[in-house]
């Protein structure tokens, strides 16, 4: 059987930790204990507000989070890959129209709008179109259509 003075000395010792570990300056057990609990009701508000900033930047990521593009001159036209890693209602015809404005002709295209958003397109300019398209327009105009959506979307949302 453990002696009472070995208990004790267990029992100070532990406190002695309880004290350091809450920068407690008391001395007797009651003071030390009572810091504890307000070190502990500290840290679980230190939790919560970390938790709430953590959501406002997850929701401010969901909202700004844009798909990527890539835009790559080809011997006869451009290869456009879209890509955002959630699902894009409505995106797919708003790169469409990008493309028929700027007068692009889809030769090929392969799209997947279930979990994630993929586009891989093969856009050559149509044989009537005087003047010439470069990759860095067609980008431009593909993210362009990108943004619109996304403001249109996000209004959408509200209404």
């Amino acid at each position: 059987m453990v002696s009472r003075e070995h208990k004790r000395a267990e029992l100070h010792e532990k406190l002695q930790l309880l004290r350091s570990i809450t920068n407690s300056h008391a001395m007797n057990k009651a003071s030390i204990v009572v810091d504890a609990s307000k070190y502990i009701q500290e840290l679980k508000q230190k939790v919560e507000r970390l938790n709430q900033d953590i959501a406002a930047a997850q929701s401010s990521n969901y909202r700004n989070h844009l798909p990527m593009v890539t835009v790559e001159t080809l011997e006869k036209g451009f290869m456009i890959n879209v890509f955002s890693d959630k699902s894009c209602p409505g995106l797919l015809v708003s790169v469409l129209e990008a493309f028929q404005e700027l007068g692009l002709n889809v030769l090929e295209a392969r799209v997947s709008c279930s979990d994630s958003f993929r586009l891989q397109a093969v856009g050559g300019e149509n044989e009537e179109q005087s003047e010439c398209v470069n990759a860095q327009v067609v980008k431009q105009a593909v993210l362009e259509a990108i943004k619109n959506w996304s403001e249109s979307s996000e209004q959408q949302e509200y209404l």
